[in-house]
């Protein structure tokens, strides 16, 4: 699949930007603060439906101005798409597929898969919990239709649920309703839970194999999964801690306290490893989310680099441009200088400066 091009109008710095991509690798360089990012942005939510930042619909629409509109071109095996996002300020966004609005975001599932690479995801390894959690959601929901809905249904029951924890303090007839809300809980999150197990456990065969090549075959490392109810079912440790929530009015276990572990020789690397070794283990990490999401859509998925390669080390540089040869990415940077040293295949290079861009070749 490819993006083949891309439309803005009143989106973040952009007044009005027409731009096509080359198939290959696109090269999107340029000062700091200049909109870079806001084009990988904006073609990650009209994939998504999401910000990758976790922004607002309406911090997205330029200053000034009461709606956005994005416009997507998307070739996915041979058959074209085009998809249309108009964000407002004070109404939901609209969605349309080839000009056809639909209801759901839901239906934009599977027309495009992103995996999106930030300096942020670097620190996934050392960071809490809650970027690792991220991470897992991200990609689980562009590739698994029912993981989307068990975790919306599961993200929807949690906040009924902590909304009565807060109302038992001067409501307490409502406590009988609790165990209305925990009935749908372990529903909805043990398969949040499940899938997530499966997907660490594909995951960690490929990390594994990249992370023993990027370490000169020094080092392995292996992921689990790591539920917040520990050896317990969900529904055994929401009993277990059901007087602990009502007094703290707040849900303690659940998939959105989870945790992924990494270990190399059995030392757990959040909160031991080197920073080269927390590094080494996201890089691995994201070129293993590259591979498995070709496994899983028998097609390659688009990627989106975010100033990376000037938070790696040559090696690290080195592995991961070889390894992106074969799919459509678009890169930020602040300077193609890396790319020229790398010899790396460069399609096409734009020059981004205040929200204006000129393609240079």
């Amino acid at each position: 699949m490819v993006i083949q091009s891309l439309k803005l109008k009143n989106f973040r710095n952009y007044e009005l930007l027409d731009m096509e991509f080359h198939p290959q690798t696109n090269i999107l360089h340029g000062d700091n603060a200049q909109g870079k990012t806001n084009i990988l942005e904006a073609v990650y939510l009209a994939g998504t439906t999401k910000s990758h930042r976790g922004t607002k619909d309406r911090d997205m629409i330029a200053f000034g101005k009461e709606e956005s509109h994005i416009e997507v071109q998307v070739l996915k095996n041979g058959v074209p798409f085009r998809i249309d996002l108009h964000l407002k300020k004070n109404s939901p966004k609209g969605i349309a597929i080839n000009r056809m609005p639909i209801k759901r975001a839901s239906e934009l599932f599977g027309i495009i898969n992103f995996v999106f690479f930030s300096p942020e995801d670097l620190n996934i390894i050392k960071n809490g919990p809650a970027q690792r959690r991220r991470f897992m959601d991200l990609e689980l929901s562009q590739l698994d239709r029912v993981y989307l809905k068990n975790l919306s249904d599961y993200n929807r029951v949690l906040n009924q649920r902590n909304r009565l924890l807060k109302d038992l303090s001067w409501q307490e007839g409502v406590r009988d309703t609790l165990d209305v809300w925990d009935m749908q809980l372990v529903r909805y999150g043990t398969e949040v839970m499940e899938r997530r197990k499966k997907f660490i456990q594909e995951l960690n065969e490929i990390t594994g194999n990249i992370h023993e090549k990027l370490t000169g075959n020094r080092e392995r490392m292996t992921m689990h999964y790591e539920p917040s109810s520990g050896s317990l079912s969900l529904e055994e440790a929401l009993k277990k801690n059901k007087e602990r929530d009502i007094r703290m009015k707040s849900t303690s276990v659940g998939p959105h306290r989870d945790d992924i572990c990494f270990q190399v020789k059995e030392m757990d690397i959040r909160t031991f490893g080197s920073q080269g070794q927390q590094r080494t283990a996201a890089l691995s990490l994201k070129l293993a989310e590259i591979e498995l999401v070709k496994q899983v859509i028998h097609d390659t998925p688009v990627l989106l680099l975010d100033d990376v390669l000037s938070e790696l080390d040559k090696h690290r540089q080195n592995y991961l441009l070889d390894s992106i040869h074969d799919i459509q990415t678009l890169i930020t940077c602040t300077g193609v200088e890396e790319f020229v040293n790398h010899r790396f295949s460069i399609n096409k290079v734009f020059l981004v400066r205040n929200g204006q861009v000129t393609s240079e070749n």
